[in-house]
Parts: C-alpha cells; sequence; structure tokens
C-alpha cells in the first residue's frame, strides 16, 4: 500500500483519511459546543428556572457563553505542548472521552435557580478543557498525517468544519431547544462516545515526539494572566456604579492589568527557561508570525460579524418581518446559512488549490472579500431585503473560507515537525481568544451606542402609548445590557421591562398589543442599533484590511523542509536550511 513518511513512521494512505475524519469530527462537535447553547440559552434557563434577564443572573448569562471559549483560548497551548511531549493522539483520545462524560454531566443537571446554572457553567468548563483537547492536537495529527502537496486540502476541511460548526451549532441550538432543553447537551453525548471509542481504535502516534519538562512557571503565568484579562473584559460588558459597562469598574482595571503584567512576566521567562510552553522562537518564521496575526485580528472580526448579526435579525429584522420573538432565535439561524455555506464552498477549494499555488494569494484575497462584507453591511439599511443580505453573507463566508485553510496550512507548514503540537495550539490560543475578545469589544461598542440614544427612545415611545412617565423613566434608566440581551436571546423585552409594575393590566387593550407587537420594540432600536452596528462593522472592517496587509507579508516562500519532516529540520527562524534535508519551497 502506499505510504508517505512523517517523523519517524510510515503512514498508509487509508490511515491518513481515518484521521481526517476523526479529526474533523472531533473539532466539529467541539466547536459546535461553543455556541450551541447561544441560541438554547432562553430554554435552559426556564429549564433550570431562572430570569436570564434579571440583573443579578447576567453574570450566569455571560459565564455561560464566555467560560467555554476562556477555558478555550487559555488551554490550548499548553495541551498542544503536552500533546509534543507524550503524544499528540493519547491527548486527543483523552480529550474525547473528558468531553463526552462532561457532556452527560450537563444534560443530567439535578439543580434549579442559581445552583443548576453553576452546575452547568463548571461542566461547561470540564467540557471546554476535552473539546481544547482536542482542537490543540487535531491539526498537528493532521500534518503528521499527510504529506506536503495534500496537507493544504486536509487541513482545510478540518479548519473549515471547525468555523461552520459554530454557525450550524447556532441552527442545532434552536432546534434542539424546541425539544427539550437538555437536548441541547444530549446530542454531544452519542458523538463524544462514538468518537472516543473510534479515535482509540484507529488512531495512532505518527510523528516526532519530544521528551522533556513541563514549563510550570510559563504555564501558570500565561494561564493566570490571559484568565484574568479575558475574565476582566467579560465583566467590563455589565453595567456598574450608573455607567452602561463596566469599564470604569476598579476590579475590571485591576483585572485588566494584572492580566497584562502576568503575560509580560509570562513572555519574560519563556525567554529564559530550558523548555518553555510557547515557543517564542516561532515568531522569528514570517509565515508563522504572520498568519497567528491575520488570524487573530480575522478572529475578532468574525466574532463581532457573529453576535451582532443574531442581535440584528432576532431583534429587528425578523420581528419586523411578522415572526414572533420565541421563534426568531431558530430563524436566526436559519437566514444566517449563507455564511457558513460559503465556508463550506471556499474552505476545501482553496485549501486544495493552496498546496499548488501557495498560501498567500487565497488568504489574501480571501480577507479583502470580508472587508467588502463588511462594507456591504454597513450600506445596507437596518429593515433590509433579504436577497442583498443572503449575497453580502456568502460573500463573506466564501473570503473566511478562502483564507482559513490556506492560512491554517502555511503556519502549520513553517515548522519543524517537533513542534507541530505546540503551534496547532499557539495558533488555536490566537484564534480562541480574538472569539472571546470579539464578544467584549462588539458589545460594549454596543452597549456605548445603545446608552446615548436608546433611554430617550424608551421614555419617549413608553409615554407615546399611555405608560406613566414614572414608570417610563425607571425603564428607561435600565442598563442597557438587558435590553442588548432581550434582543439577543429572542425575547420582547418591552413586556418583561413593564410587567414587574403592573401597567400592562392597567393600559387600554391597543395600547397593551402595540407595546407587546412585533414592531414597537424594533422600531425604537433600530436607530441606536445602526449607530451602533456602524462602529462595530467600521472597526471589523480595518481589522480585515490590517488582516490582509500581513498576509501579505507573510514571504513568497516557505521551506518545506521544515514542514515536511526531515529529522534535519531547521530551527524556527533559520531560513537557511541544513544541506540535504529540504526540498524546494512553494510559493507562499
Amino acid at each position: 500500500m502506499p505510504a508517505t513518511r512523517s517523523g519517524n513512521a510510515e503512514v498508509s494512505d487509508r490511515y491518513k483519511w481515518i484521521a481526517l475524519s476523526n479529526t474533523t469530527l472531533g473539532v466539529l462537535i467541539a466547536t459546535m459546543d461553543a455556541s450551541i447553547v447561544i441560541i438554547s440559552l432562553p430554554a435552559i434557563f426556564r429549564g433550570i428556572g431562572l430570569d436570564p434577564l434579571a440583573p443579578g443572573n447576567i453574570g450566569y448569562l455571560l459565564w455561560m457563553i464566555l467560560g467555554y471559549l476562556l477555558v478555550s483560548a487559555v488551554l490550548v497551548v499548553a495541551l498542544g505542548r503536552l500533546g509534543d511531549m507524550f503524544g499528540r493522539v493519547r491527548m486527543y483520545n483523552m480529550g474525547f472521552a473528558i468531553f463526552a462524560c462532561a457532556s452527560l454531566a450537563l444534560s443530567l443537571d439535578p439543580l434549579k435557580g442559581g445552583s443548576g446554572a453553576l452546575w452547568l457553567i463548571g461542566f461547561r468548563v470540564v467540557q471546554a478543557f476535552g473539546g481544547s483537547m482536542l482542537t490543540a492536537n487535531s491539526a498537528a495529527i493532521l500534518t503528521d498525517a499527510f504529506p506536503a502537496r495534500q496537507r493544504g486540502m486536509a487541513l482545510g476541511i478540518n479548519q473549515i468544519t471547525a468555523l461552520a460548526g459554530q454557525f450550524l451549532g447556532l441552527l442545532a441550538g434552536g432546534l434542539l431547544a424546541t425539544i427539550d432543553w437538555r437536548a441541547v447537551f444530549w446530542v454531544s453525548v452519542p458523538i463524544g462516545v462514538f468518537g472516543t471509542i473510534w479515535s482509540y481504535r484507529s488512531l495512532r502516534e505518527t510523528g516526532s515526539r519530544t521528551a522533556g519538562r513541563i514549563d510550570w512557571a510559563g504555564n501558570i503565568t500565561f494561564t493566570a494572566g490571559a484568565g484574568i484579562l479575558l475574565a476582566a473584559i467579560t465583566y467590563g460588558i455589565q453595567p456598574y456604579g450608573g455607567h452602561p459597562t463596566g469599564w470604569t469598574n476598579p476590579m475590571v482595571l485591576g483585572g485588566l492589568g494584572g492580566g497584562l503584567l502576568l503575560l509580560v512576566a509570562f513572555c519574560l521567562i519563556e525567554t529564559r527557561v530550558a523548555e518553555p510552553m510557547f515557543q517564542l522562537g516561532l515568531f522569528r518564521v514570517r509565515a508563522f508570525a504572520a498568519g497567528n496575526l491575520a488570524a487573530l485580528l480575522t478572529a475578532i472580526a468574525r466574532g463581532g460579524l457573529q453576535f451582532m448579526l443574531i442581535i440584528w435579525l432576532q431583534g429587528i429584522w425578523l420581528p419586523l418581518r411578522g415572526y414572533d420573538f420565541e421563534s426568531t432565535p431558530l430563524w436566526a439561524g436559519i437566514f444566517m446559512l449563507p455564511l457558513t455555506i460559503g465556508f463550506l464552498i471556499a474552505g476545501p477549494v482553496s485549501g486544495f488549490l493552496s498546496d499548488r499555488y501557495g498560501a498567500r494569494l487565497f488568504s489574501t484575497t480571501g480577507l479583502l472579500l470580508v472587508a467588502c462584507g463588511f462594507i456591504g453591511l454597513l450600506l445596507l439599511p437596518v429593515n433590509f431585503s433579504y436577497p442583498e443580505f443572503a449575497a453580502l453573507l456568502l460573500l463573506s463566508g466564501l473570503g473566511q473560507g478562502m483564507f482559513s485553510a490556506p492560512n491554517t496550512s502555511a503556519i502549520m507548514g513553517s515548522v519543524p515537525p517537533e513542534q507541530r503540537g505546540v503551534a496547532s495550539g499557539m495558533r488555536s490560543t490566537f484564534q480562541n481568544s480574538g472569539t472571546a475578545l470579539s464578544i467584549g469589544l462588539s458589545f460594549s461598542l454596543m452597549i456605548s451606542g445603545l446608552a446615548g440614544t436608546l433611554p430617550h427612545a424608551l421614555r419617549s415611545g413608553l409615554q407615546g402609548q399611555g405608560v406613566p412617565s414614572g414608570t417610563a423613566q425607571q425603564v428607561a434608566e435600565l442598563p442597557p445590557v438587558s435590553t442588548l440581551f432581550a434582543t439577543f436571546l429572542g425575547k420582547n423585552p418591552i413586556s418583561h421591562l413593564l410587567q414587574p409594575s403592573g401597567v400592562l393590566d392597567r393600559l387600554p387593550k391597543h395600547n397593551v398589543m402595540t407595546l407587546t407587537g412585533k414592531e414597537f420594540f424594533p422600531g425604537l432600536v433600530s436607530g441606536p442599533f445602526h449607530h451602533g452596528l456602524v462602529t462595530v462593522f467600521g472597526a471589523a472592517t480595518v481589522m480585515a484590511l490590517v488582516a490582509a496587509l500581513a498576509s501579505l507579508l507573510r514571504g513568497r516562500q516557505y521551506k518545506a523542509g521544515q514542514a515536511g519532516g526531515s529529522a534535519g529540520s531547521p530551527k524556527p527562524g533559520n531560513t537557511s536550511p541544513k544541506p540535504g534535508n529540504t526540498v524546494k519551497g512553494k510559493k507562499r
């Protein structure tokens, strides 16, 4: 049977497709579970008897979303390094088993109220730990299994499946939540069990294993620094001291400063230890540094796009089209499908073509298409025509697919074989951190935009429908984050905000119907929302263009001797490979 060499092991043609199938299943379920709870949060909170929009419960809601992303961002480097040391397949298999067990525990939550929410948040963290083991080692396993001429195609399928999983999770969450909130977690159990058994039976170590010691100082400072920094950003979204956001909160400011200082200490430690967890020397490889910078900026822009589209569709566009607020989460996922379709079309194709023609052309062109998509969305009215909207989503999806697969292939192909695990973890860290940062950035910009105009719009709109001025003023002074999350969760915030005062029981019937109808709130919020949308998408456009510039400057060549698995692969930053151990580089 034909075979290719990866590291010191012979890899059969059949095995590489098994590795691709299993790792693609692993990253698909891991990334789907990162987003599946977003749409299903109303059903989940109803199931455990907790009002997600009550001021004291906003923290539960945020940590349900961000806890998974935070763990994924801070642990993948350490888990990738452990894969280099103890075996990538071993770590991957263990991750599948942990993921399956955590999914089962989530579906069996026996508690109610805040205790039930803490149970879910805690096991979401465990689930994210298992998912991080999958994502940190999957790209390295594929890089070991596939020859250089097919690596872009394999990584493209794997990467685009992971990205598509984020959006498929929205659709799956909407569908499963209509059945039962526990079904949102049940779906991961059989997949996790099947994937675990399959991976243990079929995958084997084919790459180089690097013996060494665990960098405890680096692991602790990085995990603590990144965790504190992302946690501070999470709390920065919440109101504090009469302000719509928490960026003036001393704890948030202290967390930001402390997290940055720990990360600076981490960088200093990594330059002084013999066996660092974070190979800073890899950043001397221009293709590696530029590719990760582009991936970080693209992840921030993509995350902002995802969350703003959900709010736009659920809070404004779908209600104006006559959809009930309770059904808008599901339909928002459906109407965003062109974005996923673009991923699925462009990812494998661009990965295959980049193996022949290089990564730079496809990744840079893709990012320019993403920027054009953002500009087009900025020019759309809030109450847009769907064909134009769908075309822009498809354009953005195609651009992100064109970028992601070649960029991942170029990053993984630019490092020595024995460092592919840590390189994969570093790549995932930038991508996951970008997604977590995008939530804090986009929500803060949107909340700031709403804070300036929404209170007046709410007060005057409510008074125009007969609501007493005192009640209207009280509602208008509530934190905009509550209104924002109401639209995000597919709820009618007007009825939710007025219900405690009993005003709806005293108003004429036609006023009540107007206030609780499908058009009143979208009409009020459309102006302030569009102002915030311009800010968020404008920033995303700039990030996409800067990412395109970084991609363009990745260099014309990378040394295939570094990627192909020769024993004498040069160290990072060494652009003069050893004689006899190189293959002619491809244009990149």
